[in-house]
């Protein structure tokens, strides 16, 4: 367990507050924007290693008669803020990956990444979970 204590951290958290994240604003400074913008993969790798997850789906359909199976591998980010969610989706567009958005009824929102290229693109730049 590591413990650290200063009247600073707020300069260096902004988004840090009182209650629960998903219940306040959450809104980047100036030079976090700037950090995002000039290192989008990183971000979207971090939030994608914190709330997200790479699953293979899996579908089948009847083709000539029989019934055949098709797995796909799609990527998976879930929050309940509003403005994490924004977030990442702002930077996904950034960096040219499709995605789809819905809100669950666990009152979170769930993004997903299925488009073959898509896909392509996180695989190369966000990889496994540690």
């Amino acid at each position: 367990m590591v413990t650290a204590y200063n009247s600073h951290w707020p300069c260096l958290f902004p988004q840090h507050g009182p209650g629960k994240k998903h219940e306040r604003r959450i809104e980047l400074q100036p030079w976090q924007r700037q950090i995002v913008a000039e290192h989008p993969w990183r971000f979207v790798r971090g939030l994608v290693h914190s709330d997200g997850s790479r699953i293979t789906n899996w579908t089948t359909r009847v083709v000539r008669g029989r019934r055949k199976r098709y797995e796909y591998p799609r990527y998976f980010f879930t929050n309940k803020s509003g403005d994490i969610v924004r977030f990442y989706c702002e930077t996904l567009d950034a960096v040219g990956v499709a995605w789809r958005s819905t809100r669950s009824a666990r009152n979170a929102y769930s993004v997903s990444v299925a488009r073959r290229a898509s896909v392509a693109l996180m695989d190369e730049h966000v990889g496994p979970k540690y």
